[in-house]
């Protein structure tokens, strides 16, 4: 994929990084001119440019990129680079880094944000995951509260264990995406039986978790 990442902070660099080593595509688009050091990233393409302007944005050629991720410490910036990303280059997929949770109920499809990372959300959900089992924990928020990515681990006296996957009667609007067991990832068939301990993974609407819990309690 080609990716364009707005802001070359240590988070953008970061996310960079992981990005080149996958072997993507990287252009980081970076405002501050001290912060542009391309030998730190060689493989990355680097660009000194504001990225809320349009005219920068053209110029760099965003319209061929795949992903956008607006990673600077701004939200205000976050939000345009996403408004800008969606509306005037079609960019198929844009991720915005959510700093203030307060600001978090904005960085919806009408900013043109697809995902938004909240990294204190994100801590909270994944410490709630460690502790919590036979509890319905969401980890990821998409399109600002249309999907969301959660997760159930199967306590010890689950009614579900030795059943097979095809047994559960989930609502509409939500599908088991995936199984983790022991370190193994397993793509879910109707025939694989549930363990305890498995951990679940969901995507579904807000209005049918309680559904879901409510299957796996059967």
């Amino acid at each position: 994929m080609r990716v364009a990442i707005a802001g070359a902070g240590a988070v953008g660099r970061s996310i960079a990084l992981e990005l080149v080593e996958s072997e993507h595509q990287v252009m980081l688009i970076e405002r501050e001119l001290a912060n542009v050091e391309p030998e730190t990233i060689e493989k990355a393409e680097w660009v000194h440019a504001d990225a809320c302007e349009l005219a920068s944005l053209e110029e760099a050629g965003l319209e061929r990129c795949d992903v956008v991720i607006a990673a600077t410490g701004d939200d205000k910036v976050n939000l345009v680079v996403s408004l800008l990303a969606k509306t005037e280059f079609g960019v198929r997929r844009v991720v915005a880094r959510v700093n203030d949770p307060r600001n978090e109920w904005l960085f919806n499809d009408n900013w043109g944000v697809d995902v938004a990372v909240s990294t204190p959300r994100l801590l909270a959900a994944l410490v709630e995951e460690a502790v919590a089992v036979g509890d319905l924990v969401r980890l990821m928020t998409f399109r600002q509260g249309q999907a969301n990515l959660v997760e159930v681990t199967l306590p010890a006296d689950t009614p579900l264990a030795g059943r097979p996957v095809r047994s559960l009667r989930l609502p509409k609007d939500s599908a088991l995406v995936a199984i983790l067991r022991g370190g193994r990832v397993i793509v879910p068939q109707a025939d694989d039986a549930l363990e305890p301990g498995d951990e679940l993974l969901f995507v579904a609407t807000s209005v049918v978790e309680e559904e879901i819990r409510a299957a796996l309690k059967q």
